[in-house]
Formats: structure tokens, sequence, C-alpha cells
């Protein structure tokens, strides 16, 4: 996730200068509250300090209030959608389904099994996972970067309804 954040923020710059690049890149990241929280979290764990309580609890609420607020967002915006239109661009959205549900549980069977070995129950698990359909991430990501979010949303959309089938079909054939 943050690798997206930050390769997104390389390619909105429009210098030439790779100093000022990686300046405007930088400044950019350091305000970003999708990388400064994660840091802040990890550098509290590392530490063994806590937050006070309330404000620990109130991180706790608006954290567990993030993801069905995206998914809010997201209904919105896919209702938004005028479906009768179609697909903008059928063959790159078949492509980003079809490798979110078939390539991605591949190579990741084909990293577990035979590159590290993992046990049935293990790789069936992280397979699995990795065929789960796109999340919210890519769509909030989106929006906030200006991206093609329709094409998002239309991905996430399509990938939840087809892992049905192809979460199916995994946990048919992969062994425990």
């Amino acid at each position: 996730f943050a690798v997206a954040i930050i390769v997104i923020e390389v390619s909105l710059q429009q210098e030439a200068d790779l100093l000022i690049i990686m300046k405007k890149t930088g400044n950019s990241l350091a305000k970003n509250p999708l990388l400064i929280a994660p840091v802040l979290g990890a550098l509290f764990m590392a530490t063994g300090l806590n937050m006070p309580g309330p404000i620990d609890r109130f991180l706790e609420l608006l954290g567990n209030a993030a993801a069905p607020c995206a998914l809010v967002a997201l209904g919105l915006f896919l209702a938004g959608t005028d479906i009768k239109n179609g697909i903008e661009k059928p063959v790159t959205l078949s492509m980003l389904v079809f490798y979110k549900l078939a390539v991605q549980p591949a190579v990741t069977w084909v990293i577990a099994v035979p590159i590290l070995g993992m046990d049935p129950m293990a790789s069936f698990v992280v397979v699995i996972l990795s065929a789960l359909p796109t999340g919210t991430g890519p769509f909030m990501l989106a929006v906030t970067y200006e991206r093609d979010a329709r094409m998002t949303g239309q991905a996430i959309l399509i990938s939840t309804c087809l892992s049905v089938v192809s979460i199916s079909v995994l946990m048919a054939i992969l062994p425990l």
C-alpha cells in the first residue's frame, strides 16, 4: 500500500530535475496521513509507549469506522455511475480482474509451495487470501489522487462478484 502511494506521488511530479522531484515527493509523503499513521504506530510499538486511554479509545473507534466508511463511499460512487453507458475500458478492466482473481493466487501458490515449501494448511490460507477480491484501498487511493476511480470501483464490484466462483474453485482444488 505504501509503495503504491510513493509511486503515485512520484508520478504526480512535473519537474525535470530529480532532486526537485525527490524533495516534492518527500514533502508530500511526510504530510500523508496514510503513511504517518503506520509509522507512528510502529514507533509506539517499538518503544513500548502506550497512548493515553481516551486517545487510544478514540483512535480505536476511528479505525473501526474506516472500513465501513470506505464501503459506503464505494457504494455511493457505484450508485452514481451510469451502467447503461457500459464499461469504458473493458479490456483493461478484464485484465485487472483476471490478474487479481487468477494470476495473483497462482503466483502466491508458486511462492508458497515450490519455493518456500509451506505446509498444505498454510499454503491453502495464503492462496485463498491472495484470491480475495480487490479491496477498498485501491478505490480510496483512486479517489484521493483522482486516478480513474470509476474503473477501480468497477474492478472491485466485478472481482467481488466473480470471486464467489474463483474462490470456490480454489477451495475445491487446493489440498488441505
